[in-house]
């Protein structure tokens, strides 16, 4: 095996799943470039390299090395110094400071740096602030070496140690020797798989009893994340075991001490979930879990059956003279159906109003909300998200928050974070109304029902046709499938929604009939007919960039791709990278950052992709990067109307948004969505999943691909079971 050691001048191609790369490397005493080829999972342009493989030769292209192991080192000579300091890979420094720092100091710089920083107040323009930051960043950087140095040695990417140094800093090395498990539970992007493997390389057992019960809690949470709330004994023993390959009787063992330990709470009580049958066999949670069905459950039932009605006097109410004046004001007679929804909500203390796009939601929500204003009650609106909420102030005119700031969430609570209204400081609402229920996870919603004072009442609006919730549970479909709420649909399509091909064709999927497209008569509905990736993808870059904004005056911001798979041709990743080039292409003008295989980019469409407390976003955010500073290492996004600043180290909770998956589109509406439908995509393509893609489009759907494929979308009307009790426990005993 050989050597070569040099800088990394420039990355071609970088796969962030895999870790392959293409990279140009400039060898140490050397004048050219060389192409190095393999897996450099986590490297950075104007790192300082050295990597062990051997010499090959491509058939296409040429002379390469092939990279079988490499390690990060500190450059020797000057000039590598001053190319390494200058790079951005240290915070506080950029070129020009890095050519002053390294003229003073020459070959000795990092010596410098490392053992006498301070000796840096002799160079030109770096005062005390700028010394105090260039020594916690390259303390900083030091921390992250020693621990992608350990990493390494147990064959775990380097791209992973930033991550570890974030979550446990100068304690990383400890925590990854002592208890390697624990990484699986606190750290993003780590699941057991790779905890494991740090494990067994320090000799942890195969059938270890802390591996078994890692390997348990690991599975319950994937499942978890799969949307289950709970997973029956028996599948989780078989899934469990084939992990970790051991004995059955070994994960029994685990889940015991699990339960002991409180981590895991074994039920025998629940029968039934969304017509999964569970006969006698045992429900195995993860305790927060449990305890947030019980709660949802319990707190369901009292708010039900309470003694106290903040609205009794709607219980004597002239409503026929209330629908009458409401529609003098506002000019629209209210259906039957919707009377009934207003009379429901407002005479049952726990109300669903449901119904899919142009049936009415919005004028019954805005009708209930005039005769509570008329009667002096008051109530508050929410919505899980912030663009959701957002949309349903300008609804009705009226102030909307996400559930997360109706509760006033701060960070530093119970588990490091909690809301500021619960059972011992209630909102001060007759009325709490909760729009785009369908996304209501469990836990957010025994949070959500924590705050409700006794006699309130709650209404859920929204469209259980569309996607489940990202999180765990079904709550709406739950509530409505128990029949212990009063629940009302809408199914009347209004004569004013009617002439649009996007609220017809949304409701002719949900009926699984074929969506119509006639472009000499529809002005807002269109297949692109292809069934090449390729083609699909380059005609998805023409629509966005040019045909779009030229017929139909939307701007190229304003149009969002959704697609139903991350990877492929046009899955989100390969289209955020197309989209990126033809909508934010490279300039002098706009600082970039490159983050493994992504480039951010000031101008860029980007995503929160986790919920991030501390700075108040959460997962499925949008926005656009606004500033981006490579020698202080910060960017911002603005994010609807503020501006949240992100330290480079953190970029890992940022992607790219000009192509969004459809479950990472829900609560959101664009006036503009263009979506792939492919037959390669056929394990995705599911009436809820297009029918949600079609709904988030306010005046145009543009979808590319065959009519075969939305056949396969259409017909497909299997919605994925979730393992849930909550129906079960609200069903009312007979």
């Amino acid at each position: 095996m050989q050597t070569l050691e040099g800088v990394l001048e420039r990355l071609t191609f970088h796969n962030e799943e895999t870790g392959y790369t293409v990279a140009r490397l400039v060898p140490d005493d050397k004048d050219y470039e060389v192409t190095v080829v393999g897996n450099m999972l986590g490297v950075s342009v104007g790192e300082h390299v050295r990597i062990e493989g051997e010499w090959t030769v491509h058939v296409q292209h040429g002379r390469q090395f092939k990279v079988e192991r490499y390690t990060s080192v500190l450059p020797a000579t000057a000039a590598g110094i001053e190319k390494y300091l200058g790079s951005g890979l240290v915070k506080g420094v950029g070129p020009v400071t890095a050519k002053r720092i390294v003229r003073k100091f020459g070959a000795d710089t990092l010596t410098v740096i490392d053992e006498n920083p301070d000796q840096l107040h002799q160079v030109l323009g770096v005062g005390p602030k700028r010394v105090r930051q260039i020594k916690a960043a390259w303390h900083e950087q030091r921390q992250i070496r020693e621990v992608m140095v350990f990493l390494q040695s147990n064959g775990v990417s380097p791209a992973l140690a930033v991550r570890i140094y974030k979550q446990y800093g100068d304690g990383s090395a400890a925590v990854v020797t002592n208890d390697p498990y624990r990484l699986a539970r606190d750290v993003h992007g780590i699941g057991f798989i790779t905890a494991d493997k740090i494990a067994r390389n320090q000799g942890i057992a195969l059938d270890a009893p802390e591996r078994v019960a890692a390997g348990v809690a690991y599975t319950l949470g994937k499942k978890a994340d799969d949307g289950h709330v709970y997973v029956p004994q028996g599948e989780l023993v078989q899934a469990s075991a084939t992990l970790l390959e051991v004995p059955q009787a070994l994960v029994i063992e685990a889940i015991d001490t699990l339960s002991r330990d409180d981590q895991v709470h074994v039920d025998a009580t629940v029968r039934s979930s969304q017509g999964i049958g569970l006969a006698e066999e045992r429900a195995v949670y993860l305790t927060p879990f449990y305890y947030g069905e019980i709660g949802v459950a319990g707190r369901l039932q009292r708010l039900m059956h309470a003694t106290e009605d903040r609205l009794y006097t709607f219980h004597s109410f002239d409503w026929p003279q209330a629908f009458a004046v409401v529609q003098r004001d506002i000019g629209l007679a209210l259906t039957p159906k919707q009377q009934e929804a207003v009379r429901t909500a407002l005479t049952q203390r726990v109300a669903v109003l449901t119904g899919g796009p142009g049936t009415g939601k919005t004028t019954t929500m805005k009708t209930l909300i005039r005769l509570l204003d008329a009667t002096g009650l008051n109530y508050m609106l929410a919505s899980p998200t912030g663009r959701a909420a957002k949309r349903l102030s300008e609804a009705t005119g009226k102030q909307a928050k996400t559930i997360h700031r109706l509760l006033e969430f701060s960070p530093g609570g119970e588990g490091g974070f909690g809301f500021g209204r619960n059972e011992d400081n209630p909102l001060t609402a007759d009325m709490v109304i909760v729009d785009e229920a369908s996304m209501l996870d469990l836990l957010l919603t025994n949070s959500l029902l924590k705050a409700i004072p006794a006699g309130a009442h709650l209404l859920l609006i929204g469209d259980i046709d569309q996607l489940p919730p990202v999180g765990a549970g079904n709550v709406l479909r739950d509530v409505i499938d128990s029949g212990a709420a009063a629940v009302v649909r809408l199914d009347v399509v209004f004569r004013q929604a009617a002439g649009s091909y996007i609220i017809e064709n949304a409701h002719r999927i949900n009926r699984g009939q074929m969506p119509e497209w006639n472009p000499q008569e529809s002005k807002d509905f269109f297949l692109f007919q292809t069934d090449e990736p390729e083609r699909a993808a380059e005609l998805i870059g023409e629509i966005v960039q040019e045909r779009v904004p030229r017929r139909f005056g939307v701007p190229s911001q304003d149009i969002q791709v959704l697609s139903p798979m991350h990877r492929g041709e046009v899955g989100v990743g390969a289209l955020n990278e197309r989209l990126q080039a033809l909508l934010n292409p490279p300039s002098p003008s706009r600082p970039e950052r490159r983050l493994g295989g992504r480039i951010f980019r000031l101008g860029d469409r980007v995503m929160q992709i986790r919920n991030n407390y501390d700075k108040d976003v959460y997962n499925g955010d949008l926005g656009m990067i606004a500033s981006l500073d490579p020698v202080e290492q910060m960017l911002t996004v603005r994010i609807d109307d503020r501006i949240v600043a992100y330290d480079f180290l953190e970029l890992d909770e940022l992607t790219h948004a000009y192509a969004v998956s459809v479950h990472k589109s829900q609560g959101s509406e664009f006036p503009a969505v263009v979506m792939p439908v492919m037959t390669q995509h056929y394990m995705m393509l599911q009436r809820n999943l297009l029918y949600t893609g079609v709904t988030r489009a306010k005046r145009l759907v543009v979808l590319v691909g065959t009519p075969r494929a939305v056949a396969i979308a259409v017909n497909n009307n299997r919605i994925a079971d979730r393992y849930s009790g909550l129906s079960d426990r609200l069903r009312p005993i007979n």
